[in-house]
């Protein structure tokens, strides 16, 4: 019963990553409800949902464009150093304290997603330029997914925009490109710490391979709002469930 709760959210996580994002909403509790750990929850659900991100960096491949005059390789480096950044500090963080902010983490990344446009205006309103400021805050964006994957695609995109990225085909190609290469970086940290439970890992990478191929197929024919609400309700759902326990 367990695994087919896995595959289920598995399968669910890919479509949704697919078409909106979100999928760490899914693989997340169901982790944790079949027995796992909070820090090897976590863990486990982002390596299932890495070929997402490496698909996707190959989709958009074509679109990949440097931002300025930054290369693609600085920008990767940056973003692989913060997920380094992150996935360790996940991995100093002890069950207990982790489980307690879970909710927290939900709630923050199911906001990140429903106002990520608001955010990005707002950012764009505080004036930041520069290489520096991009660097810096592509940094910070790139450990916290290193540390807690939800909310990460919103984060970039935000992030993107605030320096004065509009086309959304070369912005999708950035976000999976820093998504693939921090998130990587992190599941090496994980494996090395040995907090990925590999056998539900492969497992659900499978359903989560399908799921994308099918969210791909799908998503084009359902209408982005009602697809945007539906995760929305989701996050808030499941952040609910986590606080009341």
């Amino acid at each position: 019963m367990m695994e087919l709760i896995l595959l289920a959210a598995a399968f669910l996580a890919g479509a949704m990553n697919a078409v909106a994002g979100g999928g760490s909403f899914l693989t997340l509790p169901a982790l944790i409800y079949a027995g796992v750990p909070p820090v090897a929850a976590n863990a486990t659900g982002t390596v299932a949902l890495l070929p997402g991100y490496a698909s996707g960096v190959y989709g958009y491949r074509q679109d990949l464009t440097p931002v300025g005059s930054l290369s693609l390789p600085l920008l990767s480096v940056v973003s692989l150093v913060g997920g380094l950044a992150g996935a360790g500090l996940l991995l100093v963080t002890p069950d207990s304290v982790f489980r307690g902010i879970v909710p927290w983490l939900l709630l923050l990344a199911t906001g990140l997603f429903a106002f990520g446009n608001l955010l990005a205006q707002r950012l764009r309103s505080l004036g930041l330029h520069g290489n520096g400021a991009m660097l810096g805050t592509l940094f910070a964006v790139s450990v916290y997914g290193g540390y807690f994957n939800g909310g990460l695609g919103i984060l970039l995109l935000a992030q993107l925009s605030l320096f004065g990225m509009t086309d959304l085909n070369a912005m999708n190609g950035l976000k999976n490109l820093f998504s693939a290469v921090l998130t990587a970086i992190a599941v090496v940290a994980y494996a090395a710490g040995g907090a990925v439970e590999w056998p539900k890992a492969l497992l659900m990478t499978v359903a989560a391979v399908a799921g994308g191929y099918v969210g791909a197929r799908v998503g084009r024919k359902i209408p982005k709002p009602v697809l945007r609400a539906g995760i929305i309700a989701v996050g808030l759902v499941m952040s609910a469930v986590f606080f009341v326990k």
